[in-house]
């Protein structure tokens, strides 16, 4: 299986790193989470709801909406903030990337583990800048705030197209499809990876330069 891939390149301020990775992981996984799910018999089920909530971020102009489960909440802030304290670890530019990656699992034959299969992935690139003074960070704030209220439009999109997405399985079968280990959702199953490449040499000017010209070429 071909798994779908979609990459969103951004620049931010090390502040907004969180919010951002945050409102757009959130976005997709109010898409691919369903309540619990409550089987009467094999084949009959009844579905949970999840509930939603505003989410309004402190370093960006934005809200979005996320599942209303603060389990899920917390999973997805432990990740961000490993992701945000590599990223920030030295000064300098710096860059890197994190993936959540939407799997299904296959029963192997014992002694072999179950075989993962992603389905569709979503990678957020992001390039950190130092900026010099406020006057950077309030066009960040709002040029940031406009590109993610149009990645959150996109990942909406892309959510009501008629692909691939695994089958409802039986009961037996529910842990190769969800993570079950939340008490009040079940999100598709998923895994969240990330990796850092050191500074580069780009001075800090240049960077905003390109930041605010790309970002108005939008």
């Amino acid at each position: 299986m071909n798994a779908r891939s979609q990459i969103f390149e951004l620049s931010v301020e090390g502040r907004q790193i969180e919010e951002v990775v945050q409102s757009i992981f959130h976005t997709l996984l109010l898409h691919r989470t369903l309540g619990k799910f409550q089987y009467k018999e094999e084949g009959s089920y009844s579905i949970g709801t999840i509930g939603i909530v505003d989410e309004d971020c402190d370093f960006i102009d934005l809200t979005y909406v996320r599942v209303g489960s603060e389990e899920l909440d917390q999973a997805i802030k432990r990740v961000t903030a490993l992701f945000r304290d590599s990223l920030r670890s030295s000064d300098g530019v710096r860059s890197g990337q994190i993936s959540l990656e939407f799997f299904q699992k296959k029963r192997a034959r014992w002694p072999f583990q179950a075989e993962c299969i992603p389905w569709e992935v979503w990678t957020v690139k992001l390039d950190v800048l130092n900026l010099a003074n406020e006057h950077e960070r309030q066009v960040c704030r709002e040029k940031i705030g406009e590109i993610l209220s149009e990645k959150i439009l996109f990942v909406s999109e892309v959510m009501n197209r008629h692909e691939y997405v695994p089958k409802t399985p039986n009961q037996s079968e529910l842990d190769l499809i969800f993570d079950t280990s939340f008490h009040d959702v079940q999100p598709y199953l998923y895994r969240i990876s990330h990796s850092t490449t050191e500074p580069t040499s780009t001075s800090v000017g240049i960077s905003m330069r390109k930041f605010i010209k790309d970002t108005l070429a939008l």
